[in-house]
């Protein structure tokens, strides 16, 4: 497949260029000619030295992330950045990022990915961002307490030994429950407001615990790793519908 195929299908299954005003990101082929052939595809969350590297070694026509290394333009491209993209160039893997859209999709999404592993139903988008959302909210099919959800969420991330932390203010039993991976703390009170009783996202900031306390809520911080792994497993799933070859990259962070 040529990578500009390769780019233009998913560019038009995310709605990439609808998020060109709300995401730093510069989101859809960020290294890479216009044209090349790929056969290869790597999967990962991070663009990073180490995953570009392991790309390479596996011999990746094109590395599919979520956290790019564009997020509103690149002015110099050393130290840091450099090292990041050299092992790219160097070895002929183009780069394509998927940041908001990919968390946002309905149903390839990072939000949709923890919310299928919940099973919640009636789904609603969660979280506005401008004239998008970027998560989902939706209902358990039974009322579970917050011990089992919590296992629940350490038994199938990979939060690399870290663990689940929880701001447990919410009810004893949690029905109604809201997802927004990666650092989603800042929706808490649009969760207050929509009567949900549980956010999951993956970090927290300091301002979460008191806002969390009053409102009532409890929060599953579940690493910002481990909730964003879902959208570039569905990637991966989609390419190889497509019939190339492809790898995932497994580099947790633990944070």
């Amino acid at each position: 497949m040529d990578l500009a195929e390769l780019t233009a299908r998913y560019d038009d299954r995310l709605r990439t260029s609808d998020f060109a005003d709300v995401d730093a990101s510069a989101n859809g082929l960020q290294v890479g000619p216009d044209h090349s052939e790929v056969e290869t595809a790597a999967f990962a969350v991070d663009a990073a030295e180490q995953t570009a590297e392991v790309a390479a070694d596996r011999d990746a026509d094109v590395l599919v992330v979520h956290h790019g290394v564009s997020w509103g333009g690149i002015e110099r491209v050393t130290g840091r950045e450099y090292g990041r993209i050299a092992p790219l160039v160097e070895n002929d893997v183009a780069l394509y990022v998927s940041h908001l859209p990919l968390d946002a999709h309905p149903e390839l999404g990072n939000a949709a990915g923890i919310a299928d592993l919940l099973g919640l139903e009636d789904r609603e988008p969660f979280a506005e961002l401008g004239p998008e959302h970027v998560g989902q909210r939706g209902r358990a099919p039974d009322p579970v307490a917050t011990d089992r959800l919590r296992a629940t969420l350490e038994s199938e991330l990979d939060h690399f030994g870290q663990g689940v932390r929880v701001l447990d203010f919410g009810p004893e039993e949690i029905e109604d429950v809201a997802v927004v991976t990666g650092s989603g703390v800042d929706w808490l009170d649009e969760a207050a407001e929509t009567g949900v009783d549980a956010l999951i996202t993956g970090e927290g900031k300091g301002k979460a615990y008191h806002v969390a306390r009053e409102e009532g809520l409890t929060v599953f911080l579940a690493g910002h790793y481990a909730t964003e792994t879902f959208g570039v497993q569905s990637l991966q799933a989609l390419a190889d519908e497509w019939g190339l070859e492809t790898t995932f990259i497994d580099a947790p962070t633990g944070l």
